[in-house]
């Protein structure tokens, strides 16, 4: 293959942008006119995404529906805002090599599946299945799925590696708060190439403001690998109306615009 000569700056905008085209054909390319039982509407009949949040029929907040991240800059960086990141010296020489060779050895660029930070980030719906002892989300992207127990079960105390690691949730009032240890170390926490070491620590905390607004906060508590445990926040917008796709990955040919 004929190797391209563009600057980091030159593939990064590349990148993003067809992350944008491919967040903006996923939003267009959904079931058409499929109207969701139960979804409060404003007089001309478009859902009303400012009502209140549902509840299920124990009380507890309800996260069923089809979510999706606005913006895809979580996902090439879950730092995106600002926030403080000090990594541990082998971890930072490992995020500059892979920001200097534009991530050619991420996951997803051999149609391996995201894990739960670049999940939760990514710009492809994921539809919550909410019942009263699991949560599931089943993801477009890469025909992926990850369940979380809600009832009171611990957390396996030497778990084997796996990709989306050995999560277990809990409500606080309004909020459900998830524990996830046991994540594979291929994994990356965003596509910049943020690392993890095996002891790696999750701690996402999702409340639903509104009936069409999620605030999702996402924590990496990781000593091997940073030297404090840092937080990244945004919000998921609802998807009403529509289902979920086929999504096939096949090689994830974009990713040959940037050099090798």
């Amino acid at each position: 293959m004929r190797k391209r000569t563009l600057t980091r700056d030159l593939a990064v905008a590349l990148a993003a942008a067809v992350t944008l085209v491919a967040l903006e054909a996923t939003a267009e390319a959904q079931w058409l006119k499929l109207p969701t039982p139960g979804i409060p509407r404003l007089p001309n009949g478009a859902p009303n995404l400012n009502a209140p949040a549902p509840t299920t029929a124990d009380g507890r907040p309800d996260f069923s529906g089809i979510w999706r991240t606005p913006t895809g800059k979580y996902l090439y960086n879950l730092a995106a805002d600002g926030v403080e990141v000090l990594m541990q010296p082998w971890a930072e020489q490992l995020y500059r090599e892979r920001l200097e060779n534009h991530g050619r050895d991420r996951p997803s660029a051999s149609c391996l599946p995201h894990s739960v930070t670049d999940f939760d980030s990514h710009a492809t719906p994921r539809k919550i299945v909410q019942t009263p002892g699991v949560l599931v989300m089943l993801f477009e992207a890469y025909h992926s799925y990850r369940q979380i127990p809600t009832d009171g079960r611990a957390l396996p105390i030497e778990p084997e590696p796996a990709w989306f690691g050995y999560s277990v949730g809990k409500w606080e009032g309004d909020t459900l708060v998830v524990d996830t240890i046991g994540i594979h170390e291929k994994t990356w926490l965003d596509d910049s190439g943020h690392p993890h070491s095996d002891a790696l620590h999750i701690i996402e905390r999702f409340r639903r403001t509104a009936f069409g607004h999620m605030d999702v906060q996402v924590t990496i508590d990781d000593p091997k690998a940073y030297k404090k445990p840092w937080t990244a926040s945004f919000r998921w917008e609802l998807m009403p109306d529509t289902e979920l796709l086929d999504w096939v990955c096949e090689n994830n040919k974009y990713f040959d615009i940037i050099p090798k």
